[in-house]
């Protein structure tokens, strides 16, 4: 029987979502040859000697933090979408061994926020500026919401800092998306530290964590009243997509 193999790449993902969500998958649709791996990398540049050694059964793979920018120099190819948002977190592999990069997390999220948005969040604020928050930005400038980044370092013209976050700021921007790393387990009582106080009934909060199932930050929208949701639905809907993708 010829191995079929998928994997993650990634820093320290021995919790991942997406090693049990496929090798339960190829379990339900009895593939017994179809597996699943994590490549936990210390340093990107190590993937060209993992990826050789698997090279005869590799067929595609999946890109979490903090590789999502980093991998696209090792890319033969880039789909047009994911060239768009800078950032790729699924490839395909081609004939040849050659490596085409997807963004599903783009898709991810637009299905779970459709699913929770009421249409009247016309701002936004996007908590993190790693490769995840390109995708969010991505879709929410397509779905015509005005968004800023929020940052710890000051950048363009986009970006503002936790210390700038004021009543002003928050009212203004009733979408908060937390695409930054901070509350993840084990570090669960943690939260990006915004003015909470100011949070309404009117805002939604969107979480890209998915373990703990609900966040500090989650918790604290609540007691304001906010809508909460966080990333597992996203990240359902963008496993699907690579799947689709690897199959097509």
């Amino acid at each position: 029987m010829d191995k079929k193999r998928f994997g993650l790449i990634g820093r320290n993902i021995s919790y991942s979502f997406s090693r049990n969500y496929f090798n339960d998958k190829f379990k339900t649709l009895n593939l017994k040859d179809h597996e699943y791996v994590n490549y936990d990398l210390e340093d990107i540049n190590d993937l060209r000697n993992e990826l050789q050694r698997d090279q005869a059964i590799l067929r595609g793979l999946n890109v979490t933090i903090p590789y999502k920018e980093e991998i696209i120099p090792f890319l033969d190819e880039i789909d047009a979408e994911a060239l768009n948002i800078g950032a790729v977190n699924t490839i395909k592999i081609l004939p040849g061994n050659k490596l085409k990069g997807y963004n599903t997390d783009a898709y991810g999220f637009e299905k779970a926020l459709k699913s929770i948005w009421r249409g009247s969040e016309k701002r936004a604020l996007i908590l993190g500026t790693g490769g995840a928050s390109k995708a969010i930005a991505h879709v929410l400038h397509k779905t015509g919401i005005e968004f800023l980044y929020v940052s710890r370092k000051k950048g363009n013209d986009f970006t503002i800092t936790y210390d700038d976050l004021d009543m002003d700021i928050i009212t203004a921007h009733e979408l908060i998306i937390n695409c930054s790393p901070v509350g993840t387990f084990p570090n669960v009582e943690d939260c990006p530290k915004l003015p909470y106080e100011y949070l309404t009934e009117k805002h939604l909060l969107f979480d890209l964590i998915y373990n703990p199932e609900k966040t500090t930050f989650m918790k604290m929208g609540e007691k304001a009243g906010s809508l909460v949701i966080n990333g597992y639905s996203m990240l359902v809907y963008q496993a699907e997509k690579a799947w689709e993708i690897w199959n097509s």
